[in-house]
């Protein structure tokens, strides 16, 4: 073997010794957009029908915005506040009511209502996919009704999350 070709294999085998056990490429389940504006527009829908004017943010496995909806007439808060709603959902994979109890009952949980995206308040909830969170929905501007409406979301799209 020429020294050229020694000195090749030996970086071949170099170069695959080198790659981490079990290296693979990840196949994971996401909202899609179509899946996150029938959520959003089903929440919204469910919330005028109660008479309220909120907005309505669904969210990815990453806690990226996939749609916001503004309802006619919201208040300028209510944006923000579904968004923060939804990512704390996301973020701890359970209802942002969850959290607002944990944060209250919690003594060393909570400091965590610092976090400067989270939200202590009912109307976030994950959406699931199985038992996989693959991103969440998040409601606001009906006092006591959030969890409802973005429920109302998540119960359109349910045939798709088996």
């Amino acid at each position: 073997m020429s020294p050229i070709s020694k000195g090749l294999a030996s970086f071949a085998v170099a170069a695959a010794l080198s790659l981490p056990a079990g290296a693979q490429v990840l196949t994971q389940k996401n909202v899609s957009v179509a899946m996150a504006q029938t959520i959003a527009n089903a929440a919204l829908a469910q919330c005028e029908s109660m008479g309220f004017k909120v907005s309505v943010t669904v969210l990815d496995r990453d806690g990226l915005a996939v749609v916001m909806l503004r309802g006619d007439g919201a208040g300028l808060h209510t944006p923000e506040g579904s968004d923060r709603k939804a990512y704390t959902a996301r973020a701890y994979s359970s209802p942002s009511a969850n959290f607002a109890k944990r944060v209250t009952t919690e003594p060393n949980y909570a400091p965590a209502i610092q976090y400067h995206r989270v939200l202590a308040l009912a109307g976030g909830l994950p959406i699931k996919a199985g038992n996989e969170v693959i991103g969440a929905v998040g409601v606001s501007g009906s006092p006591g009704k959030d969890d409802v409406c973005a429920q109302a979301g998540i119960d359109k799209v349910a045939d798709q999350l088996k």
